[in-house]
């Protein structure tokens, strides 16, 4: 591929609109219908992570398109979503909500960089329970976030979500703590009803709505949202001061991974859900960095691609960019002609849709399948989930990995072995001083030291047969195990005769010395019957 072509490859073209005739009713209908699945969580998202109500908005309108436009997916609806309210509420805790603008700009163009560095590819290397103990780990912070909201208190100062639901019950206040929890009930209730009336109800929007009309008659005291913008701010540069930055390095670096991380997943499990093409990982990092830097001009938050929108538009007919198009500009019409309204909605309704959403997001069916598979997926997921609520989430995505990697080298080492074999019949005098030892599976830095013992330990032979052809794997650890094994045993007056080094381990084993090694160049063989006459002839030299 050319420069000019993968540059081409990476921007937006009419070709990604050329199904628009056929399906652009089906869009239309779909676009409209997350754009009102959207609001509810746009306006939870914006609130949970300190930045406001307004900020989550204007991150579903701004990134939704850009991301739409350039992004990598036909069926992608991003925006603000739960995983990075959990990243954000700590440095908007730390530093300020001001500090957010800053921070999507910064991480939007490190997703771009890796887009162009063609790194998309990297999110297949998560194993599956990291990913689950993950998801579970976010559900379960994304509720604790919403418990002060859903008692009408005030969340306590931690950056840990545990620990600031529990500090803020200290702030509970009587005459509103019933208010608020029996918002969250209504709210969950319709949640839960909605799409067993008819599973294209919007059950959030209808209990938002249920419970702002209430709140509103009944003149109950319910923290509301307050004042939002009816149009969307002018785009300005976000302040950016040297020092602040400086400081801000980890959390950047964080959201960006996270951003990639879970756009790519939402947008390979959206291209399962219909047959509407694949996506293109590297554009679709470089679509989602766009989203979040456009989303940092206009004061939004860092976006990603939401698994629960773009599953939505798909099962509402959505097969193309416009669906997730429409969404955006079905926000921007809520915002220009309905800010008022939205403005009264009570903090604890929005605490409700967060805390069901929460819920949903973790499978049961699935956990019990993580736990079910092995012993050591289970640990690699509930340690996973267990870091991600305690400390952080990239962290917790790191050591899951590190943990799944150690595992699967103790079983992979556990696939290679060697196995003296007898020399084929008939047997001759002599032959019990030969041994033949054979390799199988993987001969790496895990495992090479296992069978350098059980090499060198060999007693009362004067010829060793290393047989080397069904060696599945060899690094230049196993490479140099076998050249040490050599030196040892020739050391000891022992003739080491290879035979069937494959031709993909070839040239490794030539640069780290194993053909080298050898007494004699005759000693390398390719066939088995060949090595043993050779043993055989070296014993009756030496009786």
């Amino acid at each position: 591929m050319t420069v000019g072509s993968s540059i081409r490859s990476l921007l937006p073209s009419w070709h990604d609109y050329r199904a628009v005739k056929r399906t652009w009713r089906g869009d239309i209908v779909a676009g409209i219908t997350v754009g009102i699945v959207a609001l509810p969580l746009a306006l939870a998202f914006g609130v949970s992570s300190g930045a406001g109500a307004e900020s989550g908005l204007i991150t579903a309108i701004i990134a939704g398109v850009v991301a739409a436009v350039f992004g990598g997916s036909n069926i992608q609806v991003s925006g603000p979503t739960g995983a990075m309210v959990v990243v954000l509420g700590p440095v908007v805790v730390a530093h300020g909500a001001g500090v957010v603008a800053l921070v999507s700009l910064a991480a939007g163009i490190v997703v771009v960089v890796a887009g162009a560095l063609r790194l998309g590819r990297v999110v297949s290397y998560i194993p599956w329970p990291v990913i689950e103990g993950f998801t579970l780990g976010i559900a379960v912070i994304i509720f604790l976030q919403q418990v002060p909201p859903a008692i009408g208190a005030t969340a306590g100062k931690s950056s840990n979500a545990l620990v600031a639901a529990v500090e803020s019950f200290a702030s509970v206040k009587a005459e509103t703590v019933a208010w608020a929890i029996g918002a969250v009930a209504v709210v969950a209730v319709v949640m839960i009803l909605a799409p067993r009336i008819h599973p294209k109800l919007p059950g959030s929007l209808i209990a938002i709505v249920l419970v702002s009309v209430t709140a509103s008659l009944a003149h109950l005291p319910l923290a509301r949202i307050g004042a939002l913008p009816s149009s969307l701010p002018a785009p300005t540069l976000p302040a950016i001061d040297l020092a602040t930055l400086g400081s801000l390095v980890g959390p950047i670096f964080t959201v960006a991974a996270l951003a990639a991380i879970e756009s790519l997943l939402s947008a390979r499990v959206g291209a399962a859900l219909a047959d509407t093409g694949t996506y293109d990982p590297d554009r679709e990092l470089v679509g989602q960095g766009l989203a979040s830097v456009a989303s940092g001009f206009f004061g939004g938050m860092p976006a990603t691609g939401a698994i629960a929108r773009t599953a939505v538009n798909v099962r509402s007919g959505g097969r193309t960019r416009l669906a997730a198009i429409i969404h955006s500009f079905v926000l921007l019409g809520i915002v220009a002609l309905a800010s008022g309204v939205v403005s009264g909605i009570p903090l604890a309704a929005l605490a409700g849709v967060l805390m069901v959403t929460a819920t949903r997001m973790v499978s049961v069916s699935t956990v019990r399948s993580v736990v079910g598979s092995t012993r050591s997926d289970t640990v690699v997921f509930v340690l996973t989930a267990l870091i991600t609520v305690s400390f952080d989430l990239i962290v917790a995505v790191g050591i899951g990995i590190a943990v799944a990697a150690f595992f699967a080298l103790r079983t992979l080492s556990k696939s290679g072995g060697v196995h003296r074999e007898p020399l084929p019949s008939p047997a001759l005098p002599g032959d019990e001083h030969i041994a033949l030892f054979r390799f199988e599976g993987a001969l790496f830095f895990g495992a090479a030291e296992r069978m350098l013992d059980q090499v060198t330990q060999i007693t009362g032979v004067d010829v060793v047969i290393l047989r080397l052809s069904q060696l599945q794997v060899m690094d230049a650890t196993g490479a140099r195990v076998i050249t040490e094994m050599i030196h040892g045993l020739e050391r000891r007056g022992i003739t080491v005769l290879v035979k069937g080094i494959q031709e993909r381990h070839l040239q490794l084993a030539t640069r780290v010395g194993v053909i080298s090694s050898l007494r004699h160049q005759k000693h390398l063989f390719d066939d088995l019957d060949a090595a043993i006459d050779h043993a055989r002839s070296h014993v009756r030299v030496r009786s």
